[in-house]
């Protein structure tokens, strides 16, 4: 007979009591998700899934401070505490530095800015990820925080150590080498 399915606030409930199985069913219910989060930003599996351990790690240390706002939240907050332990960790392994605007040109800027709505569409997910992990952990950060989670430029800069204009340069080049790329794809294709 399988276990009764838990609802968020008692599966809170009993990782603050430390329950043993509350803690396996958190982690069974969220760590592939979690996993996934990391590698879209640091692309490489044996560092996404040491970041999501540790991530687990902070979480069951810090439950306490969990307030179940809605069915979905539990997962918001763990998705928080993933990506702040991510940025900690570049932080420390000193990968994210200001970038000077100069690296970005205009013409990379302005190609960036065109649209060609639809073409994403066409690319199958495996190419998608293969594009994306051809970028640098910078512009893949940057590319990630901005239109995947949502975070504006001011945030990424403060998560980032960089300057606004700093991010949107990044996000600009980041889009320009994603565009290329979904270009040459399409073309190799015959699409």
């Amino acid at each position: 007979m399988s276990k009764p399915f838990l609802s968020e606030k008692e599966l809170v409930q009993g990782c603050i009591r430390k329950d043993r199985d509350a803690q396996q069913e958190l982690y069974a219910r969220y760590a592939a998700r979690l996993y996934t989060l990391c590698l879209r930003y640091v692309g490489d599996s044996e560092e996404s899934r040491d970041l999501m351990h540790d991530s687990m790690i902070k979480a069951m240390d810090s439950i306490k401070s969990f307030r179940n706002e809605a069915d979905g939240s539990l997962y918001s907050w763990l998705r928080r505490i993933t990506i702040n332990v991510v940025f900690d960790r570049f932080r420390q392994n000193s990968r994210f530095m200001e970038i000077p605007l100069e690296q970005v040109s205009d013409k990379e800027i302005l190609d960036a800015s065109d649209s060609d709505a639809g073409s994403e569409r066409e690319i199958p997910d495996d190419v998608l990820k293969q594009i994306m992990a051809t970028l640098s952990p910078v512009r893949r950060a940057v590319f990630n925080m901005y239109y995947i989670d949502g975070f504006s430029h001011k945030e990424i800069a403060r998560a980032l150590n960089i300057t606004e204009s700093g991010s949107t340069s990044i996000l600009a080049k980041a889009r320009a080498s994603v565009r290329k790329a979904i270009t040459d794809y399409l073309k190799a294709t015959g699409q």
